[in-house]
C-alpha cells in the first residue's frame, strides 16, 4: 500500500470511526470534565447518524462533498455507508478493515495487525467512542475544552508513526452528543463532517 493510499484511508476511517452523534444522559450534578464526557459516551451501546462529509484536497480547488449513515456497536464495531456521490462501505470489526466500492461491490479486508500505525489510530479513535479514556491518553494527547452544551476534544497523535499520517483530529459536541469531526492530514488535506444522530 503506498503512502498516499494509507492516508486516504486513515482520512477515511477518522471520518467512521469518529463521526457519530448520539445522546446518552448524565447527572447534572457531575462536574463536567474529560471523565464525565467519557463516561456518557461509554454508556452508548449502539448508535445511528446521517452525515455530510467535506474533503479538501491539496491537488483540487474544490472540496469533494459525500453523504450517507454511520453506525457503532460497542466495543469495537464501525460502519461507514457513503450513498452520494457513489456507494462506498467501509467497516470496522475488532481487527479488520472491510472496504467496499462500486454498485457490484469490489471487496478488500485489511488486517490492521499488518499496519501498525493503522491499528494505532483506530483504535485510538475507537476509545473516543468507546468512553475509554486510558487507551485514549496511551496514543494520544487529548485536549478538553468548554461545557456541557459546548465541549470539544482536540486530539495529537503521541506515536511518530501517526503523526507521519494524522496531525490533529477535533471532535465535537453538545452534551452526550457529537455533532462534529475534522482530521488534519500531515500532508495537508483535511476533512469536516457533520452529523445528525437517528434519534434527532
Amino acid at each position: 500500500m503506498t503512502s498516499g493510499s494509507r492516508r486516504a484511508l486513515l482520512a477515511g476511517i477518522a471520518a467512521a470511526v469518529g463521526s457519530f452523534g448520539f445522546t446518552a444522559r448524565g447527572e447534572e450534578s457531575t462536574p463536567w470534565d474529560l471523565g464525565q464526557l467519557m463516561r456518557e459516551l461509554a454508556s452508548v451501546r449502539s448508535a445511528r447518524a446521517r452525515f455530510t462529509e467535506k474533503r479538501f484536497l491539496r491537488m483540487l480547488d474544490r472540496p469533494i462533498e459525500s453523504s450517507g449513515t454511520l453506525a457503532y456497536e460497542a466495543p469495537s464495531r464501525l460502519e461507514k455507508l457513503t450513498l452520494v456521490p457513489k456507494r462506498e462501505l467501509m467497516l470496522v470489526e475488532q481487527d479488520k478493515v472491510t472496504l467496499e466500492t462500486g454498485s457490484k461491490p469490489k471487496r478488500r479486508v485489511l488486517s490492521m495487525s499488518d499496519y501498525p500505525a493503522l491499528r494505532a489510530f483506530v483504535e485510538s479513535i475507537r476509545s473516543t467512542l468507546a468512553g475509554d479514556q486510558a487507551t485514549l491518553e496511551r496514543f494520544y494527547k487529548v485536549d478538553f475544552g468548554g461545557d456541557p452544551d459546548r465541549w470539544r476534544l482536540k486530539l495529537q497523535p503521541s506515536d511518530m508513526k501517526t503523526k507521519s499520517f494524522v496531525r490533529e483530529i477535533r471532535i465535537s459536541g453538545r452534551r452526550g452528543k457529537i455533532t462534529g469531526v475534522e482530521v488534519d492530514q500531515s500532508d495537508g488535506d483535511r476533512s469536516v463532517m457533520s452529523m445528525v444522530p437517528d434519534d434527532s
